[in-house]
């Protein structure tokens, strides 16, 4: 990684770490599907990922030296967590190429009021994360709190999946899973939650990252209308694998209205057979 020359030791260091690659890895690919299926343009998109695990007491405490900025609100439930999160402003198609060089680690402070900020710079100016940052803490937080396994969060401008959102009969949370089930078996096999609905809100607010707490605690992932999709995982693969199977349900959708007819689902007992075959994962 050539941008680590000349920068600050610890950033230099903790980019090293081998955990820390494996994530980093993770990040490049997942980042170029991104870029690939289209659901990236610009600066779209972004993630985070829980690295808490990585560092030991040690290094954890070495966080504190590094830039703080206030929250608000605070995020008690993140007490000395840190996550690894895309800069604000970055492009998936190069953060694909250079992943570190377009993240940052962000250490909650011990009240959860304050984060600690480190990495290298991108055009002369310190990375810093993610206008939907709020977000991101507040997902991880209920990940926490929940006792969940998942560390992952991507969002993403999923096209299919906003275009149905410019349906106005599919602007509800049972009308699109009703939908997105009904196109694909797999669906169902593996979101068998279904997905949850936000109705529009501005992005990068602390009203969106509310509603997106409240519809997330019983689902894998959630629709933003007329914006995009945010999903969990276990991984960012994990996650981008629910986005990726949703589009593909969404895409059926559209292909059958494009055929100029309206697709039949699956019918009820078929969906039923299904839920009963327990051969997905679980429900959230």
């Amino acid at each position: 990684m050539e941008k680590m020359e000349g920068q600050p030791g610890f950033a230099v260091e903790i980019f090293k770490k081998p955990l820390v690659e494996a994530v980093l890895k993770q990040v490049a690919l997942v980042s170029g599907f991104l870029w690939e299926r289209g659901w990236a343009e610009r600066n779209a998109g972004n993630l985070s990922v829980n690295v808490t695990g990585c560092f030991d007491a040690k290094e954890l405490a070495l966080f504190s030296a590094c830039p703080r900025f206030d929250l608000s609100p605070g995020y008690p439930g993140l007490s000395q967590s840190v996550f690894l999160v895309s800069g604000t402003g970055t492009r998936m198609r190069d953060m694909a190429a250079d992943p570190a060089g377009h993240l940052c680690f962000v250490c909650i402070s011990s009240q959860g009021t304050s984060f600690h900020l480190t990495g290298f710079e991108k055009d002369g100016e310190p990375v810093m994360p993610t206008s939907e940052l709020l977000t991101h803490l507040a997902v991880q937080e209920l990940l926490i709190r929940q006792g969940s396994t998942e560390k992952a969060v991507l969002h993403a401008h999923v096209t299919e999946l906003i275009a149905l959102t410019q349906l106005a009969r599919f602007n509800s949370e049972a009308a699109i899973n009703n939908l997105l089930w009904g196109m694909h078996p797999e669906t169902l096999l593996f979101v068998p939650g279904g997905v949850g609905f936000v109705p529009y809100s501005l992005a990068g607010t602390g009203q969106i990252a509310r509603l997106t707490l409240q519809s997330i605690e019983n689902h894998k992932a959630v629709l933003w209308e007329k914006h995009g999709c945010l999903a969990v995982g276990n991984t960012l693969h994990e996650a981008f694998d629910i986005l990726d199977i949703l589009a593909k349900s969404a895409r059926i959708y559209f292909l059958c209205r494009s055929a100029g007819t309206e697709p039949e689902g699956l019918t009820a007992a078929q969906l039923e057979e299904i839920r009963n075959s327990q051969l997905g994962e679980p429900g959230k």
